[in-house]
């Protein structure tokens, strides 16, 4: 059993279609481990019985799907027929749909075994997993006093303790990156308009996309793939570079061109303080870098006018949120404030928001245009413990969010894909780096993020059961 939880979901695919391995045997495994780190606040619903029958009739059919047989769990804001799905909110406690959403009924037809849902703060709205009503509060395996990030802490957890190799996620301004780089696993956000579902352009604001959690930079690259393959590419109107991005990872890149920055477009508006544990991770990575032959320099960056842009942006993807008078009495205070507020935005504001993260947009694409990559930390500060951000006052506890992972954001507004990988530790906790491509630029990153992964060797696991 614990050999199946150590294998890469490449691995596994591979070995699932030459049926050296059966689909209901890994499935038991990850449903045995799920049961074993309950505590860790991972799932808000397994759905064990569901999921070996679907595993079975994996089993008893030939392979059809980049993720044949391979077990997953659906993040709790995509809702699947029949289950539970509570959106991290009291608000929506006692939802069951009767249709599933697109991602997860494209997740089936590759042939995935969801296992249930992965937990995440209320309607996915901040950088933390730790919902008053609806879900599991997300802890970080390597030390459960604190939090696991958000939004998609779930997902974060369920593959750093070991129940998943991949796991879905969404990210709009940090939501997958976030939580990986707390945990200490890998997570990707595409860039704008990559995917077919999940692309970030189905909404004005275009922020949220969807990617992937994985314990390794080949699996994430391996997800990615499959997450490509959901629908035709037509979506995908900004990408350079086309799957499969797998084999990207395999090989060392050609001499990159490497920008390092920790400066923060949140400079201007919050005081930002980066940690010297993630100051000692980025001088790391630019040396491993530098080492494999890649032009390592600083990156002359200095952004302006961010500030007041995302928060007006911040309001207005919550103004959608679909809750009536009733179910704002019942909703968390900050979830509460967000949709009031964004409904009450002038849209001559709004126009004018959404103007400006397209210059912001350009003018972020342009600065980093002298760069294959662009690396700067991850997160600024460790791990935060349970119960540290301010539920009462919305404002404080936005900026703790921005003081937390103030580099995560602007890659949404500037549409970039982004990848954070851990690189060393400290305290024996894994410290991240954040690398961010061109546009379409997956492949790119991917490919320095698995050869800093190689040169970086093996890190320990997570101290849990």
């Amino acid at each position: 059993m614990s050999e199946l939880l150590g294998m890469s979901a490449v691995d596994v695919a591979a070995a699932l279609r030459r049926r050296e391995l059966r689909s209901v045997k890994v499935v038991e495994a990850a449903l045995a481990r799920a049961a074993e780190t309950r505590a860790l606040g991972a799932f808000v619903e397994v759905t064990a019985e569901h999921a070996l029958e679907q595993a079975a009739r994996r089993d008893a059919a030939p392979p059809d799907g980049p993720l044949w047989g391979i077990p997953i769990a659906d993040k709790d804001l995509v809702a699947r027929a029949g289950v539970p799905t509570r959106y991290g909110s009291r608000a929506r406690e006692n939802v069951v749909p009767v249709a599933s959403d697109p991602l997860a009924g494209a997740l089936d037809r590759a042939g995935a075994v969801s296992i249930g849902k992965t937990s995440t703060s209320e309607f996915g709205l901040t950088g933390f997993t730790e919902p008053v009503g609806g879900g599991a509060w997300a802890r970080d395996p390597w030390d459960p006093a604190h939090g696991a990030g958000g939004s998609s802490g779930g997902a974060a957890v369920a593959v750093a303790a070991g129940v998943l190799a991949i796991a879905p996620a969404s990210d709009g301004g940090g939501s997958i990156r976030i939580p990986a780089a707390t945990v200490g696993v890998v997570g990707l956000k595409p860039s704008r308009g990559r995917l077919p579902l999940g692309s970030g352009l189905d909404a004005p604001e275009g922020l949220a996309v969807t990617g992937p959690i994985a314990r390794t930079v080949a699996d994430a690259a391996f997800f990615l793939d499959a997450l490509c393959g959901l629908a035709p590419y037509g979506f995908s109107v900004r990408a350079v570079d086309s799957p499969p991005f797998l084999p990207a990872t395999l090989a060392d890149p050609p001499p990159l061109r490497v920008g390092v920055t920790a400066v923060s477009p949140w400079d201007d508006d919050i005081e930002i303080d980066v940690d010297p544990a993630a100051v000692d991770a980025l001088s790391e990575a630019a040396r491993v870098l530098a080492s494999a032959g890649h032009e390592v320099t600083d990156a002359a960056w200095r952004p302006h006018r961010y500030g007041p842009l995302f928060r007006v942006l911040w309001r207005a993807s919550a103004a959608r949120i679909p809750l009536t008078d009733d179910d704002l009495q019942i909703v968390e205070p900050l979830t509460a404030w967000l949709v009031r507020e964004g409904r009450a935005l002038d849209a001559r504001v709004l126009l004018g928001a959404l103007a400006e993260a397209r210059v912001f947009e350009r003018e972020t694409i342009g600065a980093f245009a002298p760069y294959d990559v662009v690396l700067t930390p991850a997160l600024a500060q460790t791990p935060r413990p349970i119960g540290w951000y301010d539920r009462i006052d919305p404002e404080r506890c936005f900026a703790q969010q921005v003081q937390y992972a103030p580099f995560s954001s602007f890659v949404n507004v500037a549409g970039l894909p982004a990848l954070v990988v851990p690189v060393t530790l400290s305290g024996g906790h894994p410290v991240s780096v954040q690398l961010i491509g061109r546009p379409g630029g997956e492949r790119t990153i991917l490919a320095a993020a698995a050869q800093l992964e190689r040169l970086r060797g093996p890190l320990p696991h997570p101290p849990v059961p």
